[in-house]
């Protein structure tokens, strides 16, 4: 069964929705778990106080709690000076989360009011259709873009094929590390620079691995892909100049049949569909690094905290108290016994907190990588226009097992991100105007928009977000999704989503109209 892009992009929204939950969750309970380990210190304190008092004389006694009750007064106060730090972050997040719920629920509004819109068009565009057709200047120019498109095709076409060529062929090159000594040298070429004595060795090393008879080889298998990409490059732009010139015709004709006035309306919702992404990247960034900030305050991540408690616990682990409770436990009686019982309590309870703690914090972690690795899927996913209406996906299990299998860490972001970009189609004659209607295409595909038309080719122009060449990239528990969650996966590095400091804004200018000319 398929699923529409804003119905898939609502499911990915509503499982950052859950993370952000659980990180919250998390992050009370560790700020409760600390506020324990520090109450439970407290307990201890006093039992040792209790028990200076049956075995020590008064003058020791005084020292003792006087060492005890500076600790345990500068652990008290620090904690309180925490609590409010904690409180305050607390309510940033919650404050973040709302806003970030009101800002994608506005985007959903834009998007349906921008899917009216662009239905609106569609059907101008149907009734335009038959008469645009005949229109020699138009025929003309989509011809022409039709076949700058496919040879700008032909082009990308053989320049990867010459690109996996230099990888598979070149491999055995490269893999010769004295035909490799010499190719970095330079040797052959005027480049090569060397005193007698090396270069004589150097004759000898190639005649060793005929390199004067490999290098050309070599050399023709690195500049062959270079020429051809430079050439493609070429067609490419020849092709998207046409396109852009084919756009500019469709764009007076709808606009000659009063079709203006909704191109400008739909214009201005996908503007504030723009402006609200990058309002949402920017605020998830903010909530980032407050969650940063949470997640060291829920730790007890504070110096001067940690340093008040430290106080505390090296207070309560001088020799003189270990020794005033070995000496507790040897001798049997009924107080020492009800007071030292009450201490090894409160230091298994502390114990069993802290490795809790540790638990907690390992997850907390894990939800944070997660979390930022879904931002970057979603901006992927925004970017690339795939949450338009017409926009479908064949596979619902994205937005199902898929989904909880990179939640747990089962399968990295990129895996994910990739099968969502195989997966993805767009409905049957749909093309920048208004959905393949009443018009001969001949095969033609938007250089500047993903709408394949009815019959068009694959061609995609190359898309160097990811940073290469034009192809897309494959970056007891509570834990959500049905399961535990599972060790951090890495994104792959190779997503393009902003982080803190940029703008935050599509590589690409928004969606198109949809359309049938």
């Amino acid at each position: 069964m398929s699923i529409r892009g804003p119905e898939a992009l609502a499911s990915l929204d509503e499982a950052m929705r859950d993370i952000r939950r659980e990180e919250e969750d998390i992050s009370k309970r560790l700020a409760r778990s600390a506020e324990k380990i520090g109450k439970i210190r407290e307990t201890e304190a006093e039992l040792f106080r209790q028990l200076a008092q049956l075995r020590l004389d008064p003058a020791v006694q005084g020292e003792l709690d006087g060492r005890i009750s500076a600790a345990e007064a500068k652990a008290r106060d620090m904690l309180k000076a925490h609590a409010k730090e904690l409180s305050k972050a607390e309510g940033d997040i919650a404050e973040l989360d709302a806003t970030l719920a009101r800002l994608t629920g506005e985007r959903t509004e834009a998007l349906k009011v921008f899917e009216g819109h662009q239905s609106e068009l569609k059907a101008l565009a149907a009734r335009l259709g038959a008469t645009i057709a005949k229109d020699p200047a138009f025929a003309a120019k989509r011809s022409q873009a039709s076949e700058l498109e496919a040879i700008a095709a032909q082009s990308m076409s053989k320049t990867e094929q010459a690109e996996t060529d230099r990888e598979q062929k070149g491999k055995p090159y490269r893999d010769d590390p004295l035909f490799m000594y010499l190719w970095e040298a330079g040797y052959g070429t005027a480049s090569y620079r060397a005193n007698n004595f090396i270069r004589y060795l150097d004759g000898l090393v190639a005649n060793l691995v005929g390199f004067h008879k490999a290098r050309p080889n070599f050399a023709m298998l690195n500049e062959i892909p270079l020429r051809l990409r430079e050439h493609a490059e070429r067609q490419i732009a020849n092709a998207r100049a046409a396109e852009a010139e084919l756009d500019a015709l469709e764009t007076a004709a709808i606009d000659n049949a009063g079709g203006k006035p909704v191109r400008e309306a739909m214009e201005a919702a996908q503007q504030k569909i723009d402006a609200l992404d990058a309002e949402i990247v920017a605020t998830e960034d903010r909530r980032d690094e407050t969650a940063k900030m949470l997640g060291q305050l829920s730790q007890g991540g504070n110096p001067a905290v940690d340093g008040a408690l430290n106080d505390l616990a090296t207070a309560l682990g001088r020799e003189d108290i270990q020794t005033l409770l070995a000496e507790a436990r040897r001798t049997r009686t009924g107080q020492d016994d009800t007071i030292v019982a009450q201490i090894d309590d409160a230091r298994a309870r502390a114990k069993e907190e802290e490795g809790e703690t540790r638990e907690l914090n390992e997850r907390l972690k894990t939800l944070a990588a997660r979390r930022r690795e879904l931002e970057d899927i979603q901006w992927e996913f925004k970017k690339q226009r795939f949450d338009d209406p017409r926009s479908t996906f064949r596979e619902d299990k994205l937005v199902g097992d898929l989904l909880n299998d990179f939640l747990r860490g089962g399968i990295s972001a990129a895996s994910y991100w990739d099968q969502w970009q195989r997966s993805q189609n767009w409905s049957a004659g749909t093309s920048d105007w208004g959905g393949g209607v009443g018009l001969p295409n001949n095969g033609r595909q938007r250089a500047n928009s993903p709408w394949p038309e009815a019959g068009g080719n694959t061609f995609n122009w190359p898309d160097t977000s990811f940073g290469g060449s034009g192809k897309s990239k494959p970056r007891g528990n509570s834990g959500g999704f049905g399961g535990g969650w599972g060790g951090s996966s890495g994104s792959g590095g190779g997503f393009s989503r902003p982080r803190t400091g940029s703008t935050g804004t599509r590589k690409h200018s928004g969606f198109k109209t949809g359309g049938g000319f």
